[in-house]
């Protein structure tokens, strides 16, 4: 029973180490999405500011106030964008862990339930051992009995 209970134990904390496991892959391929993501907006901010110089280099004044003016403007947009590409990113994050931390917690219950079951059961085995032991006994005792009266 005990060796019972020893692997049933075991087999539980794999468990929880693969899901951790799990958890810290999740969380690295989350990781990498975000740094290509910062890469890409790096390099976008890059390409616009060489357009930028180029602009500037081959217009006239009036025009490159002009075109100063819309890049601005488009740099500015990009940047809203960007953050709220970022918010939604975290946003994602946060709830992968939520989720991650639920099942956790209801794997944890789960195993505490069997645990307790197989305590109960190892009680009434007990028990039932005990009262078997004493039915033995009895039965012994009633023997002897007999054997002494008929003596």
């Amino acid at each position: 029973m005990m060796i019972m209970l020893m692997m049933i134990m075991m087999m539980m904390l794999l468990l929880m180490l693969l899901l951790l496991l799990l958890l810290m892959m999740m969380m690295m391929m989350i990781m990498m999405m975000m740094m290509m993501m910062m890469m890409m907006m790096m390099m976008m901010m890059m390409m616009m500011m060489m357009m930028m110089m180029m602009m500037m280099m081959m217009m006239m004044i009036m025009v490159v106030k002009v075109v100063m003016m819309v890049m601005l403007v488009m740099v500015v947009v990009m940047m809203m964008v960007m953050m709220i590409m970022m918010m939604m990113m975290m946003m994602m994050v946060m709830m992968m862990m939520m989720m991650m931390m639920m099942m956790m917690m209801m794997m944890m219950m789960m195993m505490m339930m069997m645990m307790m079951m197989m305590m109960m059961m190892m009680m009434m085995m007990m028990i039932m051992m005990m009262m078997m032991m004493m039915m033995m006994m009895m039965m012994i005792m009633m023997v002897v009995v007999v054997v002494v009266m008929l003596v």
